[in-house]
């Protein structure tokens, strides 16, 4: 259950998230907003960043995170009508879905640019604001960062992502060590699968190529099978942990790395045979 926004100690905060039109981003602004913050979201796509913002009450920013321009454009647009930032969420992401050998110079790009760059280049704009509102301590800006846990394991060919998103943890220290001290605090959060349209664009896929693969819903079945919960994620408890570790509640932390896979990443592979006979 959210908290209300009366004692919310995200109530009034400036939360600026980038792919802010759907999935993670769009539940990371609607839990925001749910407790009175003031969110902005941000993206290349007109269309649903406007849809999400008519729908909780956000302000929708159309602008390219990973170019250096037109990020600080937006950032100057919603430092000029907020007055500063006091939580970025780098979420954008997406891209890379090959093996390397398969993967050309302007495919690498691509992954690169919206995997990694999008997250460096919004954080660098926006370290000015969130420096400003800092007083060295708690009560600073926080940034957090989207990653994966393909940030932390490699799946079958998906090198720029899977590069992309582990560079994204070494972003998220570098930031931690160097504005640590200066009240920025910087973590991230390493989903596993989440029920996203991206995501079920990769069972419709995974189904059409899979013939005991009947449909999306067997397709995220079968990809968490050997996960301790048994299910993907939604999109909202991923947003749940964005909103503490972008908030006070997280005082403490910085340069931390959370994963959310359901228990994913502590299952032996080697093992999982012995399960499926029974064993």
């Amino acid at each position: 259950m959210h908290m209300g926004t009366q004692n919310s100690d995200v109530q009034g905060r400036v939360v600026v998230i980038t792919g802010g039109g759907t999935g993670i981003g769009a539940a990371v602004a609607e839990r925001y907003a749910s407790e009175g913050a003031t969110v902005v979201v941000v993206g290349r796509r007109r269309e649903p960043l406007e849809e999400v913002a008519s729908r909780i009450g956000a302000t929708a920013v159309v602008a390219d995170a990973s170019n250096g321009e037109s990020a600080r454009a937006a950032v100057a647009e919603i430092v000029e009508r907020f007055g500063t930032i006091d939580v970025l969420v780098a979420n954008a992401g997406g891209h890379g879905f090959a093996a390397v050998g398969d993967t050309s110079d302007d495919d690498w790009d691509a992954a690169i640019k919206v995997n990694l760059s999008t997250a460096f280049v919004m954080a660098r704009e926006s370290l000015p604001a969130l420096l400003s509102d800092a007083d060295g301590g708690v009560g600073g800006g926080e940034i957090v960062i989207v990653s994966s846990l393909a940030g932390l394991f490699a799946g079958p060919s998906v090198a720029g992502y899977t590069v992309g998103k582990h560079a994204l943890i070494g972003l998220t220290r570098s930031l931690a060590r160097d504005y640590g001290r200066h009240g920025v605090r910087v973590n991230a959060v390493c989903p596993g699968w989440v029920r996203t349209p991206m995501a079920d664009a990769e069972m419709d896929e995974f189904a059409s190529h899979a013939p005991e693969i009947a449909d999306r819903a067997a397709g995220y079945a079968a990809v968490t099978r050997d996960v301790p919960l048994g299910r993907p994620g939604e999109p909202a408890e991923i947003a749940s942990i964005v909103r503490f570790l972008g908030s006070p509640q997280s005082s403490y932390m910085n340069g931390s790395v959370l994963v959310a896979d359901g228990g994913a990443h502590i299952v032996d592979l080697p093992t999982v045979a012995f399960e499926h006979a029974g064993m």
